[in-house]
């Protein structure tokens, strides 16, 4: 179905990391929903992305799938390059793509962190930055979003990678929204507490999922859709033109119930 001009990302492009599968995906296919170009990467292979690109086509959207690792920088500027060659510009980022080694810290290898930084520290660093560059050459604005997480502000145990990559992502979101505001370009940042997504899978079985699911304040996991909504919210000028600098907590209460 042809997209449609009162759409509220009609004419936008979007580029979108991590986005073959679970919120990545829930946000690719949100934003073609409502009238965005997609230009989206994972280090996953299009026989996984494949589903991704597939659902955004099938809305009428127009979608780019650019293989590769956000914790290149070469990659992420091949990203970039991509998205502009094929769409013409960049007008919105939403970094997803994360990494999470969950070890105590007298196990905790080196190499784990590094890989854990590499992706959810390092990956948010360039493609904020490559995007913002790209943005700020078009002289329109433009919007970044940090999907984060409430271990930015609890210390989970088992997480000392993860949980300071996002405190620190967080923190230079706001460092880069005072940057950038006389350049029009937003940047906040979302904290989504446990969401049900295939990733959850690899260190939880699913009736651990179900039952823990229960104990939660809205007795169930949150789904990858409701944050993709909140990102909406904040990429969407005609909703929140006037938000930087903001960290959004989209958990369910999650939070408050530790």
């Amino acid at each position: 179905m042809p997209i449609k001009k009162e759409l509220k990302l009609h004419g936008k492009v979007a580029v979108v990391t991590g986005a073959a599968r679970g919120i990545g995906r829930a946000v690719a296919i949100e934003l073609a929903r409502q009238g965005a170009d997609i230009a989206f990467s994972d280090i996953q292979d299009l026989s996984v992305a494949g589903d991704t690109l597939r659902q955004i086509q099938q809305l009428g959207g127009r979608a780019l799938f650019v293989q590769g690792d956000v914790a290149s920088r070469e990659d992420d500027q091949r990203l970039i390059q991509e998205t502009v060659r094929g769409f013409g510009r960049v007008d919105i980022l939403v970094n997803n793509a994360g990494r999470n080694v969950r070890k105590p810290l007298l196990e905790l290898e080196p190499e784990d962190v590094e890989k854990t930084w590499g992706v959810s520290l390092w990956g948010v660093f360039h493609c904020s930055q490559l995007a913002a560059q790209q943005m700020a050459k078009q002289g329109e604005g433009g919007s970044i979003v940090i999907i984060s997480s409430v271990h930015a502000s609890r210390p989970y145990p088992n997480a000392s990678a993860y949980n300071g990559a996002k405190a620190a992502v967080n923190h230079m979101a706001a460092t880069w929204a005072l940057e950038l505001a006389s350049q029009r370009i937003r940047v906040n940042a979302i904290e989504p507490g446990w969401i049900d997504t295939p990733g959850e899978r690899s260190h939880f079985s699913e009736d651990q999922i179900r039952e823990r699911g229960k104990a939660l304040p809205f007795g169930r996991l949150g789904r990858a859709e409701e944050i993709a909504k909140a990102v909406l919210f904040l990429v969407s000028d005609e909703e929140s033109s006037y938000i930087t600098g903001s960290c959004l907590r989209v958990d369910g209460g999650f939070s408050l119930s530790q």
